[in-house]
């Protein structure tokens, strides 16, 4: 795609669309349901060894249902509440830089182009907001998928939603030494909600975001993410970086800016003078998602 030298072209208003699922696994508890995610949003920032993963989600449902999402981890996250308002600040952000700038390019420094020992446990459970949210930790992975059936149990999902494809990819995620997995459930209705953020921090020593998950879902899908991190990145040795689009140069932001944007994020790296923030671009069908997005 040629990028235009109109700054008044490239502007970024979170929320943005998404036809699909692009973040979790989802399973509706009933499966007749219809799930709906008119709008979702993601921010990442990454040191380098730790990474703030930040995400809220529309959803609306075709009937009143529970819905179980499923993300895997690297290691165990911290998870907390986030807010809102670091998109919009983000995004502002960004436009404001960008309306600065004499003109656009359409390429940049990162080469972009368009009785027995159960078999997991419970280390974090606690409801916010609309979200009932458990993050588990595999202890083995022999039965780990019927252990998390169990544990559904006691959240009151009777009914296996577990599918096959479900049970393959979470073996998957184990096999690649995955053990650590943030089960959400939600109650949707007909009427489009904006579920509370909710920010995830854990350790990893690459940047991660979960694609291949989404192969639960069907059809297309568009997803855009917020990137910050203190240098742009070169590798990217999960989904080909090919499928990902970078719509505008990355800005320079300082770290009094990301002061202003949020605050564990200026934790994580506000030692820093300056920082890279950019927004990525992913898009096609959910069943060909089958690498996760891994960069460093």
């Amino acid at each position: 795609m040629k990028i235009k030298t109109s700054v008044s072209i490239i502007l970024f208003s979170f929320p943005f669309a998404a036809l699909c699922f692009a973040n979790r696994g989802m399973i509706p508890v009933n499966p007749n349901i219809i799930i709906f995610e008119p709008t979702q949003r993601a921010m990442i920032a990454w040191d380098g060894t730790q990474e703030i993963l930040l995400l809220s989600t529309d959803l609306r449902a075709s009937d009143s249902t529970l819905l179980l999402e499923v993300l895997p981890l690297p290691s165990e996250p911290e998870v907390k509440k986030g807010d809102l308002e670091t998109f919009r600040k983000a995004t502002d952000l960004i436009n404001s830089k960008l309306r600065e700038a004499a003109m656009f390019s359409k390429r940049n420094s990162e080469g972009l182009s368009e009785p027995k020992t159960p078999s997991g446990e419970v280390t974090f459970h606690e409801k916010i907001g609309a979200h009932d949210i458990s993050v588990t930790h595999l202890l083995d992975a022999d039965g780990f998928v019927d252990w998390v059936r169990d544990y559904l149990k006691t959240l009151d999902i009777e009914e296996d939603v577990i599918s096959e494809t479900m049970k393959g990819l979470i073996e998957e995620y184990v096999k690649d030494d995955f053990t650590w997995f943030v089960f959400d459930v939600v109650t949707l209705g007909t009427e489009t909600v904006t579920n509370e953020p909710i920010q995830y921090a854990f350790k990893t020593d690459k940047l991660y975001y979960p694609l291949k998950i989404t192969q639960t879902g069907e059809g297309h899908t568009s997803i855009e993410l917020m990137i910050l991190t203190p240098q742009l990145l070169r590798n990217f040795p999960g989904l080909p970086i090919k499928r990902i689009h970078l719509p505008h140069d990355p800005i320079t932001i300082t770290n009094d800016e990301l002061k202003d944007l949020n605050e564990d994020m200026f934790e994580l790296l506000g030692k820093l003078e300056e920082m890279r923030l950019r927004i990525w671009e992913i898009e096609g069908e959910l069943k060909f998602f089958d690498e996760d997005l891994i960069a460093y």
